[in-house]
């Protein structure tokens, strides 16, 4: 695959994650609007979003199987039709009722990012995957501040509609970029064992191998602390605004600046532990989950010093909540790498679907945790408590997987290798006997 074409696909999938994430997120923003349009309750409001994120978590399974199914690209370019049709839907809906079942219905697209991963991993070599990672994953924190800019600039002018339907139209085009731009690479095509292979034999899911990831001792330690690993952001995501303006007295340009200083910090985050993790893992299989294990235990021992700061310190505040969001992402494209590492081509995008189910769990529940520790505590406490415990959580597993993943990695190259030898011996002609 011509490396212009890979940069091409990598920059559509940059803008669709971005975008996406936008359209996702600025219903936060949106959200007095809305209420006001309908009159409806926060609790009704909050059903909004629950309804949005049960949809995706049961979507996860059937994205996964279809994408190591059938083609990867066309299947992404529809579930980028589908979030510009949903989104459409859910900006025409005439009562609450149907503007309730029209967000749930932008869930379906929310869960198809697998078949991104997947798809990246066929055009590049494991040794750069952490990397592409971590630059596709730096949209989606660019795609939570687009989002908020967007709606705050939006809002009060063209209305909440009008803001769908811009985003949605983003979607329906972007559609027909992946559709006729995205060429779908040949499984396994980049793995090391099978570059320059003209291979004649086409690997697709089945149920066997698809059971056979259970098995990976990696693959069952990275399941389990995706369930903790999201603890912290969503907790940040849905807490830390209301801690900023109530414990710590934030309010206009210093809570703005403050969050976009963060996240813009968090973003630059990503791309940095994918390189990371791509130059560790060179010298050692284990490396990606060292630089993951840096960075969840460093980002627990930052949280408790930034949250120590007395509120009226708020450039010390401000410099160590940069230091926590420079490290935090450190896991992310590590995670997903690793994945690719120890998993045949033909079942990644179920073995990263199975990741991020597990994940949503772990993401429902965070907040309500923390609005229970919050009413018997403190914001502060609540943050602290569960950021630093998922942290040293996800820390002791990724030394695990320091330990474990080697064998695995050895077992799939393996795997790797007898695939080549039977397309070699297949591409050999025939012995002519006398």
């Amino acid at each position: 695959m011509k490396s212009r074409h890979r940069w091409f696909v990598v920059a559509t999938f940059f803008l669709f994650m971005l975008l996406h994430q936008s359209d996702k997120l600025l219903i936060g923003t949106l959200t007095p609007n809305i209420m006001e349009t309908f009159g409806i309750t926060m609790t009704q409001m909050g059903a909004v979003s629950t309804g949005a994120l049960i949809v995706g978590a049961l979507f996860y399974p059937v994205w996964g199987y279809l994408y190591d199914r059938f083609a990867r690209a066309k299947l992404l370019a529809l579930a980028s039709l589908l979030w510009g049709a949903t989104t459409w839907l859910n900006a025409i809906a005439p009562t609450y009722r149907a503007f309730l079942v029209t967000r749930a219905s932008t869930g379906i697209d929310d869960s198809s990012y697998p078949g991104i991963y997947s798809l990246i991993a066929d055009y590049f070599s494991p040794d750069k995957r952490g990397r592409v990672y971590g630059l596709l994953q730096l949209a989606m924190p660019l795609g939570f501040l687009a989002g908020m800019i967007l709606a705050l600039a939006l809002r009060d002018t063209i209305g909440w509609r009008a803001v769908f339907f811009i985003t949605g139209t983003l979607g329906v085009l972007l559609a027909a970029v992946i559709y006729f731009g995205v060429k779908e690479p040949q499984r396994g095509s980049s793995e090391p064992e099978l570059a320059g292979l003209e291979m004649s034999t086409t690997y697709r899911f089945s149920w066997p191998v698809a059971r056979g990831l259970f098995k990976k001792r990696t693959l069952r330690l990275l399941f389990l602390q995706g369930f903790f690993g999201v603890f912290p952001w969503n907790v940040i995501n849905f807490w830390f605004f209301t801690y900023l303006e109530q414990e710590r007295g934030y309010e206009g340009t210093a809570l703005f600046v403050t969050m976009a200083v963060a996240v813009l910090v968090l973003a630059v985050g990503y791309p940095i532990g994918g390189a990371l993790g791509d130059a560790l893992f060179k010298r050692t299989p284990g490396g990606r989950a060292i630089v993951a294990t840096v960075g969840v235990l460093l980002g627990a021992l930052l949280m408790v010093l930034t949250l120590a700061v007395p509120a009226e310190n708020q450039m010390l505040f401000l410099a160590l909540l940069a230091a926590t969001a420079l490290f935090i992402p450190f896991a992310g494209p590590n995670m997903v790498s690793t994945v690719s590492d120890v998993t045949l081509p033909e079942v990644r995008s179920t073995a990263i679907s199975i990741q991020y189910l597990i994940e949503s769990a772990g993401a429902a529940l965070a907040p309500l945790m923390a609005g229970i520790i919050a009413d018997r505590a403190s914001l502060g406490t609540a943050i602290l408590s569960i950021n630093t415990i998922a942290w040293l959580i996800c820390g002791l597993i990724y030394m695990a997987v320091i330990f474990l993943v080697p064998k695995d990695i050895a077992t799939l190259r393996h795997e790797m290798q007898e695939r080549a030898d039977y397309e070699r011996s297949l591409a050999q002609p025939d012995p002519v006997t006398p």
